[in-house]
């Protein structure tokens, strides 16, 4: 149905809520007509709709309302400075995202202890630097100003929202360095400052943060080495570190705990080097990961949850955006540095992972057997590295495996028959002139006969590789991660944990 916004309903002194969105297609200027001051009204949703013009300044006689979304319309011109100014407003829940606004209007006078909790500001076309009068509001829970157009630095006041748990500014042309404005963020769950154009390190008051659980800096300039402290956030399940200048190694063994609920790792096209010990994935799962059914993204809930701020990530081959976030979406991504050595064996015990890229490094040895123990993996990408020996047969019984990238390698041997072999385009296996078994792939020209001496199957013990070893290696590395803990509590008053969820 497509019609006017019913101002008639505001007449009904007793109506408490209003409920318009998704499906609905009102149009035109929101108008409230001749409101009463009087009226009940408490929350008023009109998202998803065509609604035109700029919000009207008869918002604050409606006292009473406390939840107010606006957000995927086609609003323009000044934000409602309404919203933080008047005295008589009781707004805790304002969503004003994937809109035109434009501006923010003159300097505000923004009342000290507001009731604001939530500010939704996402794709809009703010420019210019972020206001200081938002740090006013220092209840803010959550606030989203990503898809927007502000420069200029992260104000340093923004240290005064201490009961923060969401803060997204993704997508916009932030500069200078990340201000350690982070100490007193103890509640702080998921922090994205992606796609900006900050520079210098990641700030250690960031430990501070200990229910953190998503963390995003893809996409800036940032030159700083791996944040091993990351492994002590009990809580931490999403690092997304792609695209910036990071460097030196992802291992010491000193500092290295291994990230026990990791559910996605991004640290793509940066500078990571060094070797990786064989159980270095010994102890990236827990009895915990099987239970969980659904992510809930951004402090929202169930069971699919749609994040404020979209996570993109490489998928498959593509660069894909997910606006809904499926639990069992656990993926890592190593490509574009520069690793060397052999591909840990332990890599085996990561059962419930989908998407696994290691391409564009220098891995050398052979693909480890073990890897078709991840029962779950559908995208499996070893391009453009320097591994030999043969692909272990065992990864064709892998059901959901859809998308393969053995090119530009030293392999050698059959390609296993399996149907989710078959299926692949010829040019995930280029630049490996030692394999053979390619003829319904790439056709009889790279046919290779074989010899009648030779067993198409590998032996039993290369298809299962002893898991159990890996297994064993993590249960005993746990005690020495809390021994290490209890330790690090001694030395620091460091607090620990981190962001994003599982319920």
């Amino acid at each position: 149905m497509t019609t006017h916004f019913p101002s008639s309903l505001l007449k009904i002194s007793s109506l408490a809520q209003i409920d318009l969105s998704s499906g609905n297609q009102f149009e035109g200027p929101i108008d409230f007509g001749n409101t009463s001051s009087s009226s009940k009204l408490e929350v008023l949703y009109l998202r998803h709709n065509n609604f035109r013009g700029q919000v009207p300044s008869s918002l604050t006689k409606l006292v009473n309302l406390y939840d107010l979304d606006l957000s995927y319309n086609k609003l323009e011109g000044q934000v409602p400075h309404c919203i933080w100014t008047s005295s008589s407003s009781k707004l805790e829940y304002v969503k004003l995202s994937h809109n035109s606004f434009n501006s923010f209007g003159k300097s505000l006078q923004v009342i000290d202890g507001g009731t604001l909790t939530q500010l939704d500001l996402a794709s809009n076309s703010l420019q210019g630097p972020i206001p200081q009068w938002i740090c006013k509001l220092r209840a803010l829970e959550k606030l989203d100003l990503s898809n927007n157009h502000f420069t200029g630095s992260i104000p340093q006041c923004f240290k005064n929202f201490t009961s923060l748990e969401d803060l997204f500014l993704r997508n916009n042309s932030l500069s200078g360095f990340l201000p350690d404005i982070f100490t007193n963020y103890t509640l702080l769950k998921s922090f994205d400052v992606s796609r900006n154009n900050l520079v210098g390190k990641l700030p250690k008051s960031l430990i501070s943060c200990e229910n953190m659980e998503f963390l995003n800096v893809k996409g800036n300039k940032i030159k700083d080495t791996f944040p091993f402290w990351l492994g002590s956030l009990q809580n931490f399940k999403i690092l997304l570190l792609r695209s910036n200048a990071f460097y030196g190694p992802i291992y010491n063994s000193s500092a290295y705990l291994g990230f026990g609920r990791i559910r996605i790792i991004d640290i793509s096209d940066n500078y990571f080097v060094g070797s990786l010990p064989q159980d270095y994935f010994a102890n990236w799962t827990t009895t915990e990961m099987s239970k969980v059914k659904y992510i809930s993204y951004g402090a929202l809930e169930g069971p699919y949850s749609a994040p404020q701020d979209s996570m993109d990530l490489v998928y498959k081959g593509v660069d894909m955006n997910f606006d809904l976030i499926f639990n069992g979406l656990k993926i890592i991504d190593f490509s574009g540095n520069r690793f060397s050595g052999d591909i840990p064996g332990s890599i085996g015990v990561l059962s419930d992972f989908r998407h696994l890229n290691l391409s564009g490094n220098a891995f050398t040895g052979n693909i480890p057997p073990s890897l078709a123990n991840i029962t779950n993996l559908e995208s499996l990408d070893l391009s453009r590295n320097n591994l030999s020996g043969k692909i272990p047969q065992g990864l064709g019984k892998l059901s959901f495996l859809s998308n393969i990238n053995f090119s530009y390698n030293h392999l050698e041997g059959l390609v296993p028959r399996s149907t989710q072999f078959q299926r692949q385009n010829c040019s995930s296996f280029v630049g490996n002139p030692g394999l053979y078994g390619l003829d319904d792939i790439c056709g009889e020209i790279h046919h290779v006969s074989v010899p009648t001496s030779q067993q198409p199957e590998e032996s039993l013990s290369e298809q299962e590789e002893p898991l159990l070893n890996w297994i064993a290696a993590a249960i005993a590395f746990g005690p020495g991660v809390f021994c290490g803990l209890v330790i690090g509590c001694i030395f620091t008053s460091y607090k620990h944990k981190w962001f994003i969820i599982s319920r």
